[in-house]
């Protein structure tokens, strides 16, 4: 039986979608209360189908996390806290089920400027089930590079109508295995998967220095 008072009897949901993209693309996650920032970067990469080809950053209240080190010339205009030092298991979540979920707003290129919201939610960890997880999903996500949600607009026209003068070049482009409305959730627990387990604990690209 599940201690109420353990925070390991509980787990984060987070509701999530990529903001200013109609029909929305979204992932309902399923995370531990012990995860990082820094693997909740690179299990929203996973999910989404990113290839962590760029900056991101995690807006929490005002604070940015990320990984400081991508900005020792401090170019940008706030401070870069540590996300391997922020849980989830840090945030207050309400007594009241019924109260405001928490929100946070996840950043990834900062060219495109891909903007996800994520609200999250506390509840009871389901004994037996394997975190983290997604449990649902709609649409698959923009293909690199695409230009942000403009751009991305402009791709999907030329990708859906056969007879636009770029259709032939955005369909080579994206290549054969993308499907804007696909969500494969096999595909994506899979990627999560092997995603947790290159990070151990980091992100996974200080996991790669020599």
């Amino acid at each position: 039986m599940l201690d109420p008072f353990a925070f390991d009897s509980f787990i984060v949901r987070a509701e999530i979608h990529i903001l200013e993209i109609e029909p929305k693309i979204t992932r309902t996650l399923d995370l531990p209360m012990a995860l990082n920032f820094a693997e909740l970067h690179e299990v929203l990469q996973a999910a989404f189908g990113w290839t962590d080809s760029h900056l991101h950053q995690f807006n929490v209240g005002g604070l940015i996390f990320g990984a400081p080190e991508f900005d020792e010339d401090e170019l940008f205009d706030n401070r870069i806290f540590e996300a391997t030092e922020l849980r989830l298991i840090d945030f207050v979540f309400p007594y009241d089920p019924d109260g405001q979920p928490l929100a946070i707003i996840y950043e990834y290129d900062f060219g495109d400027s891909w903007r996800h919201l994520l609200r999250l939610e506390r509840l009871p960890r389901e004994e037996g089930v394997k975190y983290p997880r997604c449990i649902a999903g709609a649409r698959s996500g923009p293909p690199e590079d695409v230009g942000g949600t403009g751009g991305y607009a402009d791709f999907l026209e030329a990708w859906l109508d056969p007879d636009h003068e770029d259709h032939k070049a955005m369909r080579r482009w994206a290549g054969r295995k993308f499907q804007p409305e696909l969500c494969n959730l096999d595909a994506i627990n899979k990627a999560i998967g092997k995603a947790i387990r290159g990070a151990r604990g980091d992100y996974r690209f200080r996991q790669d220095r020599p």
